[in-house]
């Protein structure tokens, strides 16, 4: 029984601060999720248009030094 104790109990007390930690959490509201969800939008356009901008650049960069290169 000494075992078991060891090993239940534990994790019965795991188990109820769990419970406790969620019954204190409260979801985000609605309002907080859509500023979220803009924000993120906003910071992935912005990462793919330097993404973007840069393999642009890089692409005449690469040919010339290729091309520089095959001569």
């Amino acid at each position: 029984m000494e075992a078991f104790d060891l090993v239940f109990n534990p994790a019965k007390n795991f188990i109820k601060e769990c419970h406790g930690i969620l019954k204190i959490c409260t979801l985000p509201s609605a309002k907080v999720l859509k500023k979220t969800a803009q924000i993120s939008g906003i910071g992935f356009l912005v990462l793919g248009g330097i993404g973007f901008v840069a393999k642009l650049i890089s692409i005449p960069i690469n040919n010339v030094i290729i091309g520089s290169m095959a001569n």
